[in-house]
């Protein structure tokens, strides 16, 4: 067990630094569009519960290798404990397994800077967990405690939330134990612009937005309508081109396409494919749950055109 006081924090900061860009996604991401379906429970977040950064800390594979813990755990866990506390006292906690946690091309990091600075309070000062190609809940903040344990973590963040069920399932029928908790997440597309309910200009529109797979997934296409997704249109992907089985980051793109002549609305759809070729859902309602996670279907914003 690790108790993350001053002195540890310190022996961090005097290892060898590491550094990578890595997208932070929240399980919740896009719930707004499961509430129109059905009532869920949960923060209505539309499409900004996630964010990008570049973090830099120590390789939690080595601190564990340091610590004498080996692969051959092979059920354990690598569990996390934060400072903060629910009103009941209770601190919040998430794992990972150990076979995560001990891969050095995993690159989990004991973060304690973001974006080259000291890890603002916010985002977790002075050390917090980076879990690359993983859902934000078990990317802990405000980290006092890493233990290695034969289960995962007991935390209700970990056993009785971020868990995704059939469209079926309710709150009086919900068994927690008989789904697992969500690691890496699904592929992921959204439009940020232009916003849903805007008017662009005749002529030409530029649309653009952010896609993201778990686990490391590459984005190797976004597919774009302007008619409903009865045609589409093949996004150019901004930035470097990104490495097979490590791709942390998001891909931000955008197209720019011609209005066509006379259309005063545009109903206007993305969708992501990732290296395993692997594509979101056209629609919300199969993909419904109590929770409202996972919520990956086409994304759709519908404009007006100006004459």
């Amino acid at each position: 067990m690790l108790l993350l006081h001053r002195a540890v924090v310190l022996r961090l900061q005097q290892a060898c630094r590491y550094e990578i860009t890595v997208t932070l996604q929240c399980a919740g991401n896009r719930r707004s569009e499961m509430t129109q379906v059905k009532e869920v429970k949960g923060l209505e977040w539309r499409t900004g519960a996630i964010s990008t950064a570049r973090w830099a800390g120590a390789r939690l594979c080595d601190v564990l290798a340091q610590a004498g813990h080996q692969l051959c755990e092979t059920e354990a866990h690598v569990c996390f404990e934060g400072l903060d506390s629910d009103p009941t006292g209770t601190a919040y906690g998430a794992s990972i397994p150990l076979a995560r946690a001990m891969d050095p091309e995993a690159e989990v990091l004991l973060a304690y800077e973001m974006n080259g600075q000291p890890l603002p309070r916010d985002h977790g000062f002075p050390v917090r967990v980076v879990v690359p190609g993983v859902v934000g809940a078990r990317h802990v903040k405000w980290l006092g405690r890493v233990s290695v344990q034969p289960e995962e973590s007991y935390s209700h963040w970990q056993r009785r939330d971020y868990k995704g069920f059939s469209p079926s399932v309710d709150w009086e029928t919900v068994d927690f134990d008989s789904a697992p908790s969500i690691q890496e997440l699904p592929v992921q597309s959204a439009i940020t612009e232009p916003r849903d309910g805007e008017t662009v200009e005749s002529g030409e529109v530029t649309i653009k937005g952010y896609a993201w797979s778990g686990g490391g997934r590459a984005v190797i296409r976004v597919d774009v309508s302007l008619d409903g997704g009865l045609t589409w249109q093949v996004a150019k992907l901004d930035g470097e081109e990104q490495r097979p089985r490590k791709a942390w980051a998001w891909r931000l793109w955008q197209l720019k396409a011609p209005v066509p002549a006379g259309q005063k609305e545009l109903n206007i759809v993305c969708k992501a494919v990732d290296d395993g070729y692997n594509v979101q859902p056209d629609t919300v309602a199969p993909i419904w749950n109590l929770r409202g996670v996972l919520s990956n279907a086409w994304h759709r914003v519908h404009v007006y055109v100006s004459p």
